[in-house]
């Protein structure tokens, strides 16, 4: 048996949750909302796991979509059952958290593991520079509610109905834009990304499950997410009051964190291995869907929760996404990275993790 550190350890916390939720005199909340978050760290990265394998049976355009469709899986899951108990704060925090977590916190890890490692990465700049400008379009689909709602309350002419109709036709506008761009690199222009195409995670290609098998691992390994993400969002208030944390400090850091974290170590061990464009292209891909995939479809299933959300969001999510987009674009638009470069990137996520914990409640 190898005793090799693996993030499957973690899996011996689905029980203890099982355990905490339902034997009365184990019970505690904040003991749960933190096993919980744990358990779902090795869950999505089965499901990731699961999603590949899948993708690999069924051919290179439906791998794709495939990839693409359950790539963030955890975390719509546990926005959607966020969503459904009303907690619209946390969600828009966990949109916000996991396009910055994945740009700063995930690739800087990754460029500055690699760096380590290698003098001087190269990757796809071409795709880099298309990645960066639709990441633009996504930090602007953010800033523009927000942007409406001030000019509004300036001129005292704010109108809530019509802030929310705002916010649904531009959520129309990038699901639609989502789609154009998993066309553009799946069939249209998808030489342009051949390069990260063609390198496939080791531990992945050697998996060689059957589609019978994958099906039935993604299944449970779904079914057990939800169930750990209904947890995790029934106990987050209990822990808000017991560390002090804002709503915001929960839903930009740490429910971000534990969506993320599959991710986090599948592109850091890519960049070990000198595989640059997997790895961009798993923290870049991953803010893209949350943004332009992910962020429309919570807004559309909310109407049918009875909580409609728009895509407002606080100036402090707003600015920290522009500057999020702003450093990545400037550090992946060469084609190259170094060690420096990680840190400068790790060193932005530290100063806005430090702003959203200090914002009041």
């Amino acid at each position: 048996m190898s005793l090799k550190p693996s993030l499957n350890w973690l899996l011996v916390f689905v029980p203890v949750s099982l355990v905490l939720r339902f034997v009365p005199s184990l019970h505690n909340e904040t003991a749960l909302f933190i096993c919980s978050a744990l358990a779902i760290i090795p869950l999505a990265g089965w499901m990731g796991r699961a999603t590949e394998a899948l993708a690999e049976e069924m051919g290179e355009g439906m791998g794709g979509f495939l990839n693409a469709a359950f790539g963030n899986a955890a975390e719509l899951i546990i926005a959607l059952l966020a969503l459904s108990k009303g907690l619209t704060g946390v969600v828009k925090a966990s949109i916000t958290g996991s396009i910055i977590g994945n740009l700063l916190l995930v690739l800087g890890a990754s460029i500055f593991a690699g760096g380590l490692k290698y003098p001087q990465q190269r990757f796809n700049q071409t795709a880099a520079r298309t990645s960066s400008t639709s990441l633009f379009l996504a930090a602007i689909g953010l800033l523009i509610p927000t942007l409406f709602h001030k000019v509004s309350d300036a001129g005292a002419q704010w109108d809530p109905v019509i802030g929310q109709k705002l916010s649904l036709a531009i959520a129309i506008i990038l699901f639609v834009t989502y789609g154009c761009g998993l066309l553009f690199s799946l069939k249209t222009h998808k030489q342009l990304f051949s390069s990260g195409a063609s390198e496939t995670p080791e531990h992945e290609a050697s998996l060689g499950w059957s589609r019978k098998k994958s099906v039935l691992v993604l299944v449970i390994a779904t079914v057990f997410v939800a169930i750990m993400s209904e947890f995790l969002v029934g106990s987050v208030e209990a822990a808000r009051a017991k560390f002090g944390w804002s709503e915001m400090f929960v839903g930009v850091i740490v429910i971000a964190i534990v969506g993320n974290a599959a991710e986090h170590s599948t592109a850091v061990l890519m960049a070990l291995k000198n595989k640059m464009d997997l790895s961009i292209g798993i923290a870049v891909g991953s803010s893209l869907q949350i943004a332009l995939f992910v962020a429309p479809v919570l807004v559309f299933v909310s109407y049918f929760f009875g909580h409609p959300m728009n895509l407002e969001f606080s100036m402090a999510e707003v600015v920290a996404v522009i500057i999020t987009v702003i450093v990545t674009s400037q550090i992946a638009g060469d084609g190259e990275s170094n060690w420096l470069e990680g840190v400068q990137l790790l060193s932005v996520y530290l100063i806005l993790g430090v702003l959203f914990y200090f914002l009041p409640h």
